[in-house]
């Protein structure tokens, strides 16, 4: 049963949210703006509304399956391993979903989600450094290679578990990869800032059909 609770955390992780809350306004979030289906793209197309509720429910997707976990396995001894990796295959699971040809979003939403369950305290610090990062420099991108370093740094110094530290590890190298295309442009000074998307947003309202 473990390993089919693992494989669930990856299907319930591979749920394309932003692609659902888009097509529901007969917009592909595939086709317009950034192209990615994650919370950021969702904000840039449908506001700042739609943009929270994506962000919910991929958060919601890292958490869902670990306390599935943990209310199934309940006492058995190596609990927590098994919440991690299901929290972990979700996480996979949205960057990599089987139902999109394993094209899909950068996982900071589903990631945010995860350690919120895991580490809550070190969430919280590292929310603040995300908000920093953005206000200053304008990029949510840089915001979220920021926090996404700073993760399993701050899990270490608050004596978080070896196997949460590991999973942090593994997710920021992750968030890394999958944000080669914002590393490139912060690089040649091209990426878009949140302060760009803002006006925009108010600029352009968008109606359902």
């Amino acid at each position: 049963m473990n390993y089919l609770l693992v494989l669930l955390g990856y299907l319930i992780g591979a749920i394309p949210t932003g692609l659902i809350v888009g097509k529901c306004f007969e917009i592909d979030v595939r086709q317009d703006g950034s192209g990615n289906i994650g919370a950021t793209n969702v904000n840039r197309l449908l506001g700042k509304k739609l943009g929270l509720l994506t962000l919910a429910l991929d958060m919601i997707k890292g958490i869902i399956p670990m306390l599935l976990t943990a209310y199934l396995l309940k006492v058995q001894f190596d609990k927590e391993l098994w919440v991690i990796l299901s929290g972990g295959a979700a996480f996979l699971g949205h960057i990599f979903p089987v139902y999109l040809g394993f094209k899909g979003g950068k996982g900071v939403a589903t990631a945010l989600g995860i350690f919120v369950y895991l580490a809550p305290v070190a969430v919280l610090i590292d929310l603040l450094i995300f908000v920093i990062v953005v206000r200053v420099w304008g990029f949510v991108s840089l915001g979220s290679l920021t926090a996404s370093a700073a993760m399993p740094a701050l899990i270490w110094l608050l004596k978080g578990s070896e196997n949460i530290f590991l999973l942090a590890l593994i997710v920021g190298v992750l968030t890394w990869i999958k944000h080669y295309e914002n590393i490139k442009r912060l690089i040649r000074q091209e990426e878009k800032s949140w302060r760009k998307t803002v006006q925009e947003n108010s600029d352009t309202e968008i109606h359902p059909k």
